[in-house]
């Protein structure tokens, strides 16, 4: 097996959905895996259970989840532990698939509908839900060389997205990802209250442009949270990233750089991360709500070589504003 951060060991996860139930926004609930990342089993309540074979990779997030072919006709319950999987391990990785662009597509859609990314000459002609990853001799750099959230820019980021290789490098090339749970809970008590009353402005031109990108839309602008909540566990994240976030409103240009350059170090600590190395056909799926990623380029002049789909989001929901909604929740069932 391929070399990670840490010792692994094999665990069966056994996972059960809640059949018709949902949190106060709408969402299934799924209960917090933090009592289980360090390799105890870990059982979610579901109708008919059905068993995947996972390895984790850190006490932070991730894992290798095996006995799944994703080019196959997954069932509704497939489906469903997937994603049971995805929300407790935030990015979940599967080797050995071998996925046609329609497959790859068609499993995306599983999940929700596909986003079309707003750089249109990096997407199949044919699929423009398919966002080409390449890279080669002759590329000077790559996407993604930075800590980041994809696209969280829009209004409605996307919810995760899923990035099948069919090429990699024999050494390097390798995806680092970073846990904004675990992030948000380093934090000192006093941090976490300040930042949970502040926005920030999330700008496409400042990344886009900067290499003479033009997108098939304006670039996007939206302002989200600073501390968010994921919708379906309820748990409180960061959400500013040092590619797209450009200033936090309220506060002087000097407060502002200073406090957002405190968080993006802050994001960088190796405590909250895991890394993936890379074999052909393998596929990365994680929750852009709750992670950042880096692509490390260090292969040059190797090539490494898939496409992406990503699935469509929700506008994050900031913490205070969550937190009164579940609170007056049992209140108006009461009535």
């Amino acid at each position: 097996m391929s070399a990670m951060i840490g010792s692994v060991k094999s665990l069966r996860i056994t996972c059960r959905l809640w059949v018709g139930e949902s949190n106060s926004l709408g969402h299934p609930m799924v209960p917090s895996p933090q009592s289980d990342r360090a390799g105890a089993r870990m059982e979610t309540e579901m109708k008919s259970p059905i068993q995947l074979d996972f390895r984790a990779l850190t006490p932070a997030l991730g894992a290798e989840v095996f006995g799944v072919d994703l080019a196959a006709p997954l069932s509704q319950a497939q489906v469903d532990a997937i994603r049971h999987a995805l929300v407790a391990h935030q990015v979940i990785f599967f080797r050995d698939q071998r996925l046609s662009h329609a497959q790859h597509i068609a499993l995306g859609r599983r999940f929700g509908s596909l986003h079309v990314h707003p750089l249109a000459p990096a997407n199949h002609p044919q699929h423009p839900e398919l966002l080409r990853i390449h890279a080669d001799e002759s590329s000077a750099r790559v996407a993604g060389e930075s800590w980041h959230t994809d696209v969280s820019c829009e209004e409605e980021p996307p919810m995760g997205s899923m990035l099948y290789l069919t090429e990699v490098p024999e050494a390097g090339g390798d995806t680092m990802f970073a846990s904004m749970y675990a992030a948000y809970d380093a934090l000192s008590k006093p941090m976490q209250q300040f930042l949970e009353g502040l926005t920030a402005v999330h700008d496409g031109a400042k990344v886009w442009s900067r290499y003479g990108m033009t997108p098939s839309r304006p670039f996007a602008r939206s302002e989200h949270p600073v501390v968010a909540v994921h919708p379906e566990t309820g748990r409180k994240l960061l959400f500013v990233n040092r590619v797209f976030t450009t200033h936090v409103p309220g506060l002087s240009d000097r407060e502002s750089e200073a406090l957002l350059e405190m968080l993006y170090r802050h994001i960088e600590n190796p405590r909250f991360m895991c890394r993936f190395r890379w074999q052909p056909n393998s596929v990365a799926f994680w929750d852009n709500r709750c992670t950042q990623h880096q692509a490390i380029f260090d292969y040059f002049p190797a090539r490494r070589s898939g496409y992406r789909v990503t699935i469509n989001g929700t506008r994050p929901l900031a913490a205070a504003r969550a937190e009164s909604a579940w609170k007056r929740e049992p209140a108006e069932a009461a009535a």
